[in-house]
């Protein structure tokens, strides 16, 4: 399979994302918010659970072949969960939340404040809610970039893996789906924009397109490694916003339920998957 094919089938896995996200536009009750806050934490925890499986399971592949090499891989792992978790932590405080400057004082203060005024309008910081959206999008896309590179390592190896290139194309397209529900449940009470929508589907979706062009050029387990510990630390403190949000609207009960739906629904997807390529 060509380049040209491959990528194509790239975008298909990635932008399923936007098969889930219209559900954000909708107009829920309270308590439907909360489970839909929590079906996101399930699916996210099912992602997490999935991201350290595989990359682990690469780890222990390569400790069998060599041990500096395992030992290796498993120092990046652990790096990545780091820095994928404290980036996002530098991220907020930096770029999502900034601080308003107080107004100047004196003469010229009017014009001072003018100029101040037109600026903070430009820098407004983000409402919570997208914050919180824009975090899990980028901690699914890092996600979805490893998923690009076995989609375009699967298509490069030739035809005696083009049953496992499908395969792959399927079950992240469906389990996309999922992922893009995920990023809603903290819009659901703010009714987003189409664009916003789009922004965060891009940001979700679109690193499986670039994984499965990086894929199909080359072959690296420590590239797959560090970006499966690199979403994995990101899921981690994005589980922790959902978590404070989810406090805030109550429901507990609820919650329970919306948390084992969305696990479930995750899992299912990903179960799918390896029964039809068995």
């Amino acid at each position: 399979m060509g380049f040209a094919a491959t990528a194509g089938l790239g975008a298909v896995a990635g932008f399923t994302i936007f098969v889930g996200l219209p559900v954000a536009r909708s107009r829920p009750s309270a308590n439907r918010m909360a489970m839909l806050n929590a079906a996101s934490i399930g699916v996210l925890l099912f992602l997490f659970f999935d991201i350290v499986k595989n990359a682990t399971e690469q780890v222990d592949a390569a400790l069998g072949q060599s041990r500096v090499r395992g030992i290796g891989y498993g120092l990046l792992l652990a790096a990545g969960l780091s820095v994928g978790m404290l980036s996002l932590v530098a991220f907020e405080r930096t770029a999502l939340r900034r601080k308003k400057a107080p107004l100047p004082s004196g003469p010229g203060a009017m014009a001072a404040i003018a100029v101040m005024t037109g600026a903070r309008a430009r820098r407004e910081p983000l409402a919570p809610a997208v914050r919180v959206a824009l975090l899990i999008a980028v901690g699914i896309g890092l996600h979805n970039f490893s998923e690009g590179l076995a989609i375009g390592q699967a298509a490069h190896a030739g035809t005696y893996q083009q049953n496992l290139l499908w395969v792959l194309v399927i079950g992240f397209g469906l389990h996309n789906i999922t992922e893009g529900f995920g990023i809603t449940g903290p819009l659901v009470s703010t009714r987003p924009s189409w664009r916003l929508l789009g922004y965060l589907g891009v940001i979700g979706g679109g690193p499986t397109l670039v994984g499965t062009m990086l894929g199909f050029q080359f072959t690296s387990v420590a590239v797959s490694v560090l970006f499966l510990a690199l979403a994995a630390g990101a899921i981690v403190y994005v589980i922790g916003e959902l978590q404070h949000a989810g406090r805030r609207l109550g429901s507990h009960d609820l919650a329970m339920v919306g948390l084992l739906t969305g696990f479930l629904l995750a899992y299912g997807t990903d179960r799918l998957l390896s029964v039809v390529g068995s």
